[in-house]
């Protein structure tokens, strides 16, 4: 068979597909960079570093040790989020014209916007710009929280209302109300599917959050995370859904370039909470509640360690961490950040791995 010829095979298509979206998502991020940093800089978009929790402690031990990251810019998040949209965007209305005039079919089918994508791409969007907000807020000192930004009820709130508005169109426009075990098939549950949406989309969201502490920790793991999904999806042959998914892990891989230790930009909440919140939806679309806390098994780590601290002092009055969540606990005992943010991309790896294994062999 020709070379030429190759582009006729739908299986080598979808992958060419994929491949090719996750490789001009990168470039477009990494050219857009520059000028988002310029800007950031220009304006002095930097981190306040936070003295008190969202319970009111004093955070003594981190205050110390990210006291050089003050002032540092953020909402570099906005990087992934948008080069994502405008690659959508072009792919839909500049890709078709491009074929016209090279008279070839395979540009066209670069595009991938479409029924699979409508609801995570709203969910990225629609949370890139809550977070955008409370960035703002929490960068020039005013809202409803101490010090700037908005109250965690508030956030809590709009993420609510993002996923509410998620679940509704599972449950009742695609007529979604089952939940698929590995290796046992699907479990109706009724009505029970809109809590359980709402639930994945904030834990999601939140322990995204949590776990942006250190340079490239969470940016990493969201890498992997979107990189496990998008195999998934792909052997779902859900192709614009695996597209989408590997066009945000090439653009959380120019993030990173400038992310890693140390760290030029952070991610912000219109990074974490945005791909967060997206991370869920993906999960859901591809029935991967189960396999999606494999894969992202170091949310659990984090947001766990981080609940078991507040309960602890509220409730016994001493601390179980030197701090949490617990990444910070580690820096505490003098562990590097970049080993910690390693081990941490290690593991992720590793259960990543696992999810995928468990994801695509359980999936009849």
């Amino acid at each position: 068979m020709e070379i030429a010829e190759l582009h006729t095979i739908p299986e080598i298509v979808n992958v060419f597909k994929v491949l090719i979206t996750g490789v001009i998502a990168f470039i477009i991020a990494f050219v857009f960079t520059p000028f988002w940093t310029h800007f950031l800089y220009k304006n002095k978009i930097g981190i306040k570093i936070k003295k008190k929790s969202v319970s009111g402690d004093k955070l003594k031990i981190i205050s110390k040790l990210h006291a050089k990251k003050n002032g540092t810019p953020t909402m570099g998040g906005v990087i992934v989020w948008a080069s994502v949209l405008f690659f959508m965007l072009i792919s839909q209305y500049f890709l078709p014209f491009v074929a016209t005039i090279f008279d070839t079919n395979f540009i066209a089918k670069l595009d991938f916007l479409s029924r699979q994508t409508y609801l995570p791409l709203f969910a990225l969007v629609a949370a890139g710009i809550l977070g955008l907000m409370d960035d703002y807020m929490s960068i020039r000192g005013f809202g409803s929280n101490k010090g700037g930004g908005m109250r965690f009820i508030v956030r809590v709130m709009w993420l609510t209302i993002i996923a509410g508005l998620g679940s509704w169109w599972f449950y009742h426009k695609l007529g979604w109300d089952t939940i698929h075990i590995p290796a046992s098939g699907d479990f109706t549950i009724g009505i029970w599917y809109i809590p359980l949406f709402i639930s994945v989309i904030l834990f999601s969201a939140f322990s995204s959050n949590e776990t942006d502490g250190l340079d490239g920790l969470n940016g990493g793991i969201l890498l992997m995370a979107f990189s496990a999904f998008g195999l998934i999806a792909f052997f779902q042959n859900k192709v614009d859904l695996s597209a989408f998914c590997i066009a945000i892990s090439g653009a959380l891989l120019a993030f990173l370039w400038f992310n890693i230790h140390p760290a030029r930009f952070f991610m912000g909440d219109t990074g974490a909470m945005s791909l967060g919140t997206t991370l869920g939806v993906v999960a859901l679309l591809t029935n991967s509640v189960i396999v999606f806390f494999i894969i992202v098994f170091v949310y659990i780590l984090e947001t766990g360690s981080a609940g078991i601290q507040i309960i602890s002092k509220k409730y016994f009055g001493r601390k179980v961490f030197l701090a949490a969540p617990i990444h910070h606990h580690f820096e505490a005992l003098g562990w590097p950040e970049p080993k910690i943010v390693m081990r941490a991309w290690i593991f992720t790896a590793i259960t990543a791995t696992i999810g995928v294994l468990v994801g695509i062999i359980g999936m009849g």
